[in-house]
């Protein structure tokens, strides 16, 4: 899982951001339900990275509302 670009975030039209959205809380809940059985993640930063990416959609979409 790869950090999203802001500006990458930003091309994308309403309706693919809202779906990439949707694809990274579905991950975060798929890692945090591994957490939380006590196994360990493949890739332990995994989960920041995906609250980070869910961050910076948020933050564009709430960018763009005000405008």
């Amino acid at each position: 899982m790869a950090l999203l670009k802001t500006g990458d975030i930003r091309e994308m039209s309403a309706e693919e951001r809202n779906e990439k959205l949707k694809e990274l809380r579905n991950d975060l809940m798929h890692e945090r339900g591994i957490s939380a059985m006590g196994g360990a993640p493949s890739n332990p930063g995994i989960i920041r990275a995906v609250r980070t990416n869910i961050a910076r959609i948020l933050t564009v979409q709430n960018e763009e509302e005000k405008v």
